[in-house]
């Protein structure tokens, strides 16, 4: 029998890993794809001080929102930080710090970050804040803005699928932000659905391999919240 990535916990998962003020890049999107047994356990853990890099801040009492309550997180690099209040309380009072980063090129930093490549340029948010104190170069007769990558102490993602070694597929849209955040990291911890045998996935359908991944943790039954569209009726 090969390698068993597979713990008992989360929490068993991130024993002695996790440190104050370390950087965690978290997967997920909406409340789509989110590693919520992780997060619980980085909340259990005490931790502060953390850096997260996530497309948004969850929202309030779920995902890395909880985070936020307990006042873990001093820096968030984020796309988009709506719908939660307990962050807009804490970002307004000068209680938060905020890195935004337009969507595209945050995948594109982890995504980067991961291959070892440490910076690129992109079209994206020349001649806006975004660019502000960034090194800007001519290409071909377009303005490019040079972002730099990143990478993260620990990464938590979730999956659908994982086999022993920790191979992972992810399930429709809950991929969003989870391949790049896998990557970005020398620690990965996937939360997933269901743990299958190794040699039972297709490697034809596998979309993070299992070198990425140092553990697993199953959660069978996950919250999986989800946002309903409201449209007020015509009168």
């Amino acid at each position: 029998m090969g390698m068993n990535k597979v713990c008992a916990s989360a929490t068993e998962a991130l024993a002695d890993r996790l440190k104050d003020g370390m950087t965690l890049a978290v997967g997920g999107f909406g409340l789509c794809g989110i590693p919520e047994m992780l997060i619980d356990a980085v909340q259990a853990s005490g931790a502060r001080n953390l850096t997260v890099i996530s497309n948004n801040a969850g929202v309030d009492n779920f995902g890395l929102g909880k985070l936020l309550e307990t006042r873990q997180v001093r820096k968030m690099i984020s796309s988009y930080v709506g719908e939660n209040k307990e962050f807009e309380r804490q970002f307004l009072n000068n209680e938060l710090e905020l890195e935004f980063t337009p969507q595209g090129t945050l995948a594109e930093k982890l995504r980067a970050g991961g291959a070892g490549i440490p910076a690129f340029f992109t079209k994206t948010g020349y001649g806006t804040q975004i660019a502000q104190g960034k090194e800007t170069r001519e290409i071909n007769g377009e303005m490019y803005v040079l972002e730099h990558s990143f990478t993260a102490d620990i990464s938590l993602v979730k999956a659908w699928k994982a086999d022993l070694t920790g191979n992972l597929i992810y399930r429709l849209t809950a991929r969003n932000f989870n391949p790049e955040c896998a990557v970005a990291s020398k620690f990965t911890v996937a939360e997933v659905e269901e743990v299958v045998q190794t040699g039972e996935l297709d490697p034809n359908f596998i979309h993070t391999p299992g070198i990425y991944i140092q553990k697993i943790v199953r959660n069978a039954s996950p919250e999986k919240r989800i946002e309903k569209r409201t449209v007020t009726a015509a009168h």
